[in-house]
């Protein structure tokens, strides 16, 4: 009987290791679905969140009246509690009784600094002013975003993608390959029949063949929970999604090259790996970043990848709308590896 190629068997190799690791599938399949339920159910379609304001003794009982017509939760509050309850964010304002001498304008007591304070600020004021009988000088209409495509759980869906492909990648290569040195067991397939670059390409090969059950689980559960619907070319997918598994096996393999113990490459991991979490748009607008670090940021592989991935799914681009992203992710994936190879220490 013909002996298989080495790649075959380490790449089977590798699929009998990962069957047999639960935490491991978990944190492929399981985790990205939680994040998903867990966000969509935060984010879903139950119209504006509810402005709460801290009311102090003294406000006219015809101004609490008029924010509780308006839809705004209202509070009484003494002074204590007013400050406690300001500091810890529960309410959004507190609303202070006329001073004397000051005739009846009201006080609003904010922080500027917290978005939802401002908001709340301008909230509340619209309320009063129109029940004062502030006429608005143009018609206008509130239109709610409700179609998919346009929500925050299509934008998230994308990112989760990324973040998963990006985490199977570094996780399911490099902690594995920094798992066999600490057990001996790259010194001992140096001494087997192989080449060594077959290793490297048999946890490759490994890792691409979960892809599709990877993507299947997440676009399946998000179109079944949420209705996010596939907008691009399927083909366009595969090849943004392939592409940047590739690019992280690179770095995995990069990352693992020289790390002794497992307590080291996890640090590294997570040195490599953070920072992309915060920074790369898994789950806001990289946009919101400064324009002086968008030049970093976009260079980053993993927004290259939740990019593409929000091109193709969302927007409905093509390969040739993903060129840029595949670009990116090529140029990181392919010097990785060849470095990653050329530092590789076996034992």
């Amino acid at each position: 009987m013909a002996r298989a190629h080495p790649v075959v068997q380490l790449t089977l190799m590798r699929l009998r290791e990962l069957s047999r690791e639960p935490g491991t599938l978990f944190w492929i399949f399981g985790f990205p679905v939680l994040i998903s339920i867990a966000l969509g159910l935060a984010f879903r379609n139950t119209g504006p969140e509810t402005v709460a304001v801290g009311v102090l003794p003294g406000v006219p009982a015809a101004v609490t009246g008029a924010l509780t017509a308006g839809g705004v939760l209202v509070k009484p509050l003494d002074e204590a509690a007013a400050r406690s309850e300001l500091r810890a964010g529960r309410v959004a304002v507190v609303l202070v009784p006329p001073a004397p001498g000051a005739g009846d304008a009201l006080g609003y007591r904010y922080d500027p600094m917290r978005p939802e304070a401002r908001l709340g600020r301008a909230v509340v004021d619209d309320v009063l002013q129109r029940a004062a009988g502030r006429r608005d000088a143009r018609a206008v209409r509130d239109e709610i975003v409700r179609e998919p495509g346009a929500r925050y759980i299509d934008f998230l869906t994308p990112g989760l993608i990324g973040m998963n492909l990006m985490s199977g990648s570094m996780w399911g290569i490099g902690w594995v390959l920094v798992n066999m040195r600490v057990r001996k067991l790259l010194k001992r397939l140096v001494a087997a029949p192989m080449r060594r670059r077959h290793l490297f390409y048999g946890q490759a090969i490994a890792r691409l063949i979960m892809i599709p059950v990877e993507l299947g689980v997440i676009l399946i559960f998000a179109r079944l929970a949420f209705d996010v619907r596939m907008a691009g070319s399927w083909l366009a997918l595969v090849l943004v999604s392939v592409t940047g598994s590739a690019c992280f096996a690179g770095m995995a393999i990069l990352v693992a090259s020289r790390a002794q113990n497992s307590e080291t490459m996890s640090g590294l991991m997570n040195l490599v790996m953070l920072p992309m979490f915060v920074l790369s748009g898994v789950f806001f607008s990289s946009s919101h970043f400064p324009e002086a670090m968008q030049p970093a940021v976009n260079a980053l592989p993993l927004t290259a990848l939740c990019n593409g991935l929000r091109a193709v799914i969302i927007d409905g681009a093509g390969v040739a709308g993903i060129a840029g992203s595949l670009a990116v992710m090529g140029v990181w994936g392919a010097i990785s590896f060849v470095v990653g190879l050329r530092l590789f220490r076996w034992g």
